[in-house]
């Protein structure tokens, strides 16, 4: 939809198990939107856009200011700590010496990402703020968008939770999750093509920081299920998601 903004998609058309669809144009998740023209920016109001949750640190957000337009109430949730450099995406990779060495180097670095992301109490924060603001989206013809830097690895896990509790199946969930590799793969393949000259290794570890995998989804999961009992019970006494909370999303975003 947006040439300037990766990863940008309407979540309406996923179904439940129980038969009933999100609605369209009520929930979109996206990368950054630090680089929309004007004419961008006026399509994010006219689509109906009327809450901007920003998951990135604060030095993202310096760096590369969101560009929304004046109807849209602007959320500032970090999932991850202002001084965790690696995860904010401050680090310099081609000073990072074991990413030409060590194939598993940035898989590794993201399994640490997303452990944090599940454990941390700056992302449980977060992702409350996040069903907050979901909740308070009740007026037909008006949408919440949440995003972080590429939409992949904090929304990816904004998204799993989501679709979770409107009871959408695990395999539609994961289906989601994984699509960002399609949705990025125009920049995967430039990101790929600047970093090869520095080796096929340290090619291999920048395309398994700017991709999604099973992998880092399943440790999530299992971090999950090990440390709380499951997602169900995560989202319930970590995010504050009780049965009404849940019947009222559904009864917001499910047609």
């Amino acid at each position: 939809m947006l040439k300037n903004c990766d990863n940008f998609r309407d979540m309406g058309g996923i179904r439940t198990r129980d038969g009933h669809v999100i609605k369209e144009g009520k929930i979109i998740r996206s990368g950054k939107l630090s680089e929309l023209t004007d004419r961008e920016t006026a399509f994010l109001g006219e689509y109906g856009v009327r809450d901007d949750v920003d998951f990135r640190t604060a030095a993202e957000r310096k760096n590369e200011p969101d560009r929304i337009p004046d109807v849209v109430s602007y959320h500032f949730a970090p999932v991850f700590p202002e001084n965790d450099r690696t995860r904010s995406g401050e680090s310099k990779w081609e000073s990072r010496r074991d990413y030409y060495v060590d194939a598993n180097a940035a898989a590794n670095d993201m399994i640490e990402a997303y452990n944090g992301i599940v454990l941390e109490d700056c992302a449980k924060k977060a992702y409350r703020e996040f069903f907050e603001v979901l909740l308070a989206n009740d007026r037909d013809g008006e949408s919440v968008l949440f995003h972080c830097s590429a939409g992949k690895d904090r929304t990816g896990m904004g998204a799993v939770y989501f679709l979770t509790a409107l009871g959408v199946d695990k395999a539609d969930i994961r289906a989601d999750y994984l699509a960002s590799n399609r949705y990025l793969k125009d920049q995967q393949d430039k990101e790929h093509a600047r970093a090869v000259d520095k080796g096929e290794i340290f090619a291999q570890n920048i395309f398994n920081l700017g991709s999604v995998s099973e992998s880092y989804l399943d440790c999530a999961l299992g971090t999950i299920n090990n440390e709380y009992g499951g997602l169900d019970s995560y989202l319930t006494n970590e995010l504050g998601l009780g049965a009404r909370e849940r019947e009222d999303l559904r009864r917001i975003y499910l047609r």
